[in-house]
Order: structure tokens, then C-alpha cells, then sequence
């Protein structure tokens, strides 16, 4: 790390604090062509998802009647008043669902990958998706109705679940923010635990009920509307200008807590501050489209693989790459055995699990050579 680089003589020449200056800024600059790559790519995608499906939609239409949405821009759109309902009600919701949940999924894994220093760390790590589950299965099985304001049912006491589950792994751990392993460790008793709940809660079931639980399990990005991005939203948005500020901590943390304190942060707090909030995050998406297992893993390696392994870079391209990565294999699922759908987190499955055997078996072979 060059943040060791004294500047505090006050003899130095006014020159090398320039110097210091743009370099710091060259540090924390993000490359400006994988931005616009990752930007262009999921334009791309949000483009194709728009225009496929079984009510076919002209590609000058979806973007003339997108031109004419917006105030002051003087384009008259060439759909059909059938088609701008199917575009503005159906796949545009559906479409911002999966962009925003793609890009929690991934912001979140690539900072629990920081925090903890390992490559296999996910949003799920700490017990999220079991918790979630459980609150699901009591929701969907057994009438139990924490919803509140725009939250149904259903997501709310997913959500609940999801944050219960990653505050009783924080309990166990003591609140050993400085400490990872401790924390990791808490996370996979609590998954265990509320994995164990749920099992029994789903054996409790009727075969109907048992079928509508599995199906939302499974991940899906169904939506009525507008009201989940609603819901979603403010928290992927807060939570993401938070660990964005915070995404070059991660590479601090990297290198180890006494070069951390070294540097004047706080290694522990830091931690709490990361974890809470891509834990909430992560509970807020879930909690509308059920458990996409693979995203939080996959996309930071894609990221690191292609661009560069500073924290600073994967941290934001992966809530873009991840955006993009589950809009694109939603398109798979509403097509691939129309009329039926097949649920996300199964293809993101088939899609991701190969890849991260890639990555793993590329790993492995580098470490032999």
C-alpha cells in the first residue's frame, strides 16, 4: 500500500503533494472502459429482455415508447395500447426486479468476500437464505402475517427471518467484529439451525402449500406491478451508496488488521458496518424474490477474472455485472419451456456452478504450475 508515504514534513516541496494527490486519485478512479463495458452490456440485455417473450414486442417500438416516457423528450410511441401494457406493467417491473435483485446479490457477495479474505464467501454466508426460508415457510404454510405497509405477507417475514437469522450469528459470535472466523462460524450454526426449522416446518405441509413454498424457494422474479421495486429499492440504493463510500476499506482489510490500524481505520468497526449493511441488503432482495443461489459468488470472480482485483473495482462492478447477469438469465427462464417458467435460481445454478468449477480447477492448476 503507497498510503504509508509520509507527507507530513513540512519541508517537503509543494510538487510531491501534487504528486501524492493524482496518484491517490489514479488509486480510486474507476477504469473508465469496464464501466461503460459493463453499462453497455446491460443496456444490452435490459433491451433483449424487453423485447422477448410471447407477446413479441418490435425493438423500435419498446424504444420509442421508452424515448416517449421520458418528460420532455418529443417521441410518440408506435406500440400498441396493448403492447405499452405489456411493456410498462408486465416486463419493465419484472425487468427492474431482476436488475436490482441481480445487483444486491452481487455488491453484497463481492464485500463479504472482502470482509472475510475468502473467495467462497457469499451473500448467504451468515445464515440469510435459511432464515429467510423459515420465515417463508411460516408465512406461506401457516397464515403467520407480519406485513406492514407495502410488505406482504410473504416478504416481510422473509425479511424478518433473514435478519434474525443474521443477528443470532452475530450474538454467538459475541459481537467479535475483529475476529471472522468467529463471526463464519456463527453463521454456518445459524444456517444449520434454520435450515432444520424449515425442513420440519415444510414436512408440516400440505402437498399444495408444500409445492408454493419450494416454487418461491426455488427464486423467482414473478411481480404485480411496481410494488415489489418499491419495496426493494430504497434499500439497495442506501445500502449501496454505503458499501460503494466503503469499498476501498476492503482492500485495507486485505492486507490485515495491523496494517489497518497502521493507516488509522478500524478494522472491527469497519467490519460491523460492511456486514450490517450488505446483510440487509441481501434480506431486502431475498425477501422479494426468494433464494438466487450463486450471483453473490459468481459475479465478483467474473468481475476479478476480466477487470482487476482491487476492491475498489469489483465492488461496483458487480452490483452492474450482477444486475445485468440475472436480467439475462431471466430471459432463459420465461422462454426456455414456455408457457411454463422455470424458476431462476435453478439456472442461475446450472449457469454459475460450472463456471465457479472453472474458476476453481483454473485456480488450482496455477498453484501446481
Amino acid at each position: 500500500m503507497d498510503t504509508a508515504i509520509a507527507t507530513d514534513d513540512p519541508g517537503a516541496p509543494v510538487e510531491s503533494y501534487d504528486r501524492l494527490g493524482r496518484a491517490l486519485a489514479r488509486a480510486y478512479r474507476l477504469p473508465p472502459l469496464a464501466v461503460a463495458g459493463a453499462v453497455l452490456v446491460l443496456a444490452a440485455v435490459a433491451v433483449l429482455s424487453a423485447v422477448t417473450g410471447a407477446a413479441g414486442l418490435p425493438v423500435t417500438g419498446v424504444l420509442s415508447a421508452l424515448a416517449g416516457a421520458v418528460p420532455g423528450v418529443p417521441v410518440e410511441s408506435t406500440l400498441t395500447e396493448r403492447q405499452e401494457a405489456v411493456l410498462f406493467q408486465i416486463r419493465l417491473p419484472r425487468l427492474a426486479l431482476g436488475m436490482l435483485v441481480g445487483g444486491a446479490l452481487g455488491l453484497s457477495g463481492a464485500t463479504y468476500q472482502g470482509v472475510f479474505r475468502n473467495p467462497l464467501a457469499d451473500p448467504y454466508l451468515l445464515g440469510v437464505s435459511a432464515g429467510a426460508g423459515f420465515g417463508a415457510v411460516l408465512a406461506f404454510g401457516f397464515g403467520l402475517d407480519l406485513g406492514w405497509g407495502p410488505f406482504g405477507a410473504v416478504p416481510a417475514a422473509a425479511f424478518v427471518g433473514a435478519v434474525a437469522a443474521v443477528t443470532a450469528s452475530a450474538l454467538i459470535a459475541r459481537g467479535s467484529w475483529s475476529s471472522p472466523a468467529t463471526l463464519l462460524l456463527g453463521g454456518v450454526a445459524m444456517a444449520a439451525l434454520f435450515s432444520a426449522a424449515q425442513t420440519y416446518a415444510l414436512q408440516r405441509l400440505d402437498e399444495t402449500r408444500a409445492r408454493e413454498v419450494l416454487s418461491w424457494l426455488f427464486g423467482q422474479l414473478n411481480t404485480s406491478g411496481w410494488r415489489q421495486i418499491g419495496i426493494v429499492g430504497p434499500y439497495v440504493l442506501v445500502c449501496g451508496l454505503i458499501l460503494f463510500v466503503h469499498r476501498r476499506h476492503l482492500d485495507v482489510l486485505r492486507v490485515g488488521d495491523d496494517e489497518a490500524r497502521s493507516v488509522g481505520l478500524d478494522p472491527a468497526r469497519t467490519r460491523l458496518i460492511l456486514i450490517v449493511t450488505a446483510s440487509l441488503m441481501t434480506a431486502a432482495a431475498v425477501s422479494v424474490s426468494g433464494l438466487i443461489a450463486f450471483v453473490g459468488l459468481v459475479v465478483p470472480h467474473l468481475v476479478r477474472l476480466l477487470v482487476s482485483s482491487s476492491y475498489r473495482v469489483i465492488v461496483p462492478l458487480s452490483a452492474v455485472v450482477g444486475a445485468a447477469f440475472l436480467a439475462f438469465v431471466d430471459i432463459g427462464a420465461r422462454t426456455l419451456v414456455a408457457p411454463s417458467e422455470l424458476p431462476v435460481g435453478v439456472i442461475t445454478a446450472f449457469v454459475g456452478a460450472p463456471f465457479f468449477a472453472f474458476v476453481l480447477w483454473r485456480g488450482a492448476a496455477r498453484d501446481l504450475s
